[in-house]
């Protein structure tokens, strides 16, 4: 996916790094303004073939219970049943089935995200993968950032309540940011 110190036909595989990665995301609230938040302790691993990117996978997981939005009575009616019902499905999880170059180091990553038990397939817009770092401890280290937008409902996320003066409490669009740092396996 970039130019790395590996020969250019190595498949090498990468694993999350979860202190310095998050998924975050944002929604529009009684549709006036966004709420932001994040769920940090994601899991996963990138098989990178970069000669041949389309054939390169990455599987990532997030627990809900890691969910912040910095007010603890919205995070906690967030992990309820109204939404993300955390006790029965406490994670959510992405599966790649398709990785496709877009032109300037960016990539297409299609897959298959699955919320509350539902599985839905989505796009994720990624900027190329980072050039290879070693940090202070030997390890190669790559960086990714990937976008997409979904709509909630799809998900079974479907609690709203009416506002006095016209339209919804919570927006169906969410935007996904993902930034993540992998470390290269031994």
């Amino acid at each position: 996916m970039s130019t790395s110190t590996a020969t250019p036909s190595a498949v090498t595989t990468w694993n999350i790094d979860p202190a310095h990665s998050a998924a975050e995301f944002k929604v529009r609230h009684m549709m006036i303004a966004h709420v932001r938040g994040a769920i940090r302790g994601l899991k996963g691993r990138l098989i990178l073939d970069e000669a041949n990117p389309a054939n390169s996978k990455v599987t990532a997981s997030a627990a809900i219970d890691t969910l912040n939005t910095g007010e603890p009575q919205r995070d906690a009616h967030l992990k309820s049943a109204d939404f993300f019902e955390a006790e029965k499905y406490p994670e959510i999880t992405f599966e790649s089935t398709a990785v496709k170059p877009s032109g300037g180091g960016e990539f297409e990553v299609k897959g298959n995200l699955t919320i509350r038990g539902v599985t839905r397939p989505v796009t994720f817009a990624v900027e190329g993968l980072s050039a290879p770092s070693k940090d202070p401890w030997g390890n190669l280290r790559i960086g990714v950032a990937a976008a997409a937008k979904i709509n909630r409902k799809d998900f079974g996320l479907t609690w709203n309540a009416a506002l006095e003066s016209g339209g919804v409490l919570v927006g169906d669009e969410v935007a996904l940011t993902i930034d993540a740092q992998f470390i290269q396996a031994t």
